[in-house]
């Protein structure tokens, strides 16, 4: 079970009541911030509150959507298959939640040189299944195409499987986040002097030429004033990367631009190519 760090000495605390609705406590949120504010004295903190306003976006989309379900549970005449809408929805927006929050503090984890790898012998393909399996729905949800094309044979590497499949996982979420209804995603594999190259594709919204150098950087977003993007914290690919290199692997990004879809390529030693590494457990 991973730890959940607690709450920094004179930050905010949430506390949800059941019962209660996300616009309900969204005012006591502001003043307890304001008052944060007063009491921290004139600093420049506006980098961070733009952040914590994302967040609290962020989380506010899930939290009303499982609200509602729930509402739908509690009702009398709710119909069993409602009901197992409901505890679907349920099920993914807390999934999506969860992953969040975890990579909330992966990042902090890696800046302060906390986060520890459990490198054991394993089949990359388990690790972009599983991660296909988890965003699956998702794709589904947004009436998005999903395929996947992998090698027949085994894929071996030396690394951890829960942090590659944490990897997939937040590629997968940035894609279906960036492509419409309608629109393809693929993932594939492929051997390549030493490595595993997985690459994946979207028809999606592309990137902007002066982003593609900052697409890695921590809380760094697109060009919000695009009429095609989307919000976003910038911690997801800013995590990709930084696993990926604890793996002694690379990402990259390449787009043709706007409207042109996106392709990340992930690459990683395979267990030969890592063979000089027996440590069970390597730390960042």
């Amino acid at each position: 079970m991973r730890e959940v760090a607690p709450p920094r000495r004179g930050s905010p605390v949430l506390t949800i009541v059941a019962g209660r609705g996300v616009d309900d406590i969204a005012p006591h949120i502001d003043a307890r911030c304001q008052a944060q504010t007063r009491a921290d004295g004139p600093v420049d903190d506006r980098p961070e509150d733009e952040f914590l306003a994302m967040l609290g976006h962020e989380l506010r989309n899930p939290l009303a959507a499982i609200n509602n379900a729930l509402a739908l549970l509690q009702s009398e005449q709710a119909q069993t298959a409602a009901q197992r809408r409901a505890q679907a929805l349920i099920d993914r927006q807390v999934g999506r939640m969860m992953r969040l929050v975890d990579d909330l503090l992966d990042v902090s984890r890696i800046r302060h040189k906390h986060l520890r790898l459990r490198r054991e012998r394993m089949d990359l393909r388990a690790a972009v299944s599983n991660a296909v399996e988890t965003l699956g729905s998702e794709a589904h949800d947004h009436r998005q195409e999903l395929s996947i094309a992998l090698p027949e044979e085994p894929v071996w590497l030396h690394a951890d499987p829960e942090r590659l499949e944490q990897v997939f996982v937040n590629l997968l979420a940035n894609a279906s986040r960036y492509t419409d209804a309608g629109g393809k995603i693929a993932v594939s594999m492929h051997l390549q002097e030493g490595h595993a190259v997985v690459r994946l594709r979207d028809t999606g919204i592309g990137i902007a030429a002066e982003d593609l150098p900052h697409i890695f950087d921590l809380y760094r977003q697109a060009d919000e004033a695009s009429p095609r993007s989307r919000t976003g914290l910038g911690i997801g690919l800013a995590l990709v990367r930084q696993l990926v290199q604890l793996h002694g692997g690379k990402v990259s990004v390449a787009s043709a631009g706007l409207g042109h879809g996106s392709e990340f390529t992930v690459r990683l030693p395979r267990e030969d190519a890592a063979a000089g590494d027996h440590s069970p457990l390597s730390t960042a």
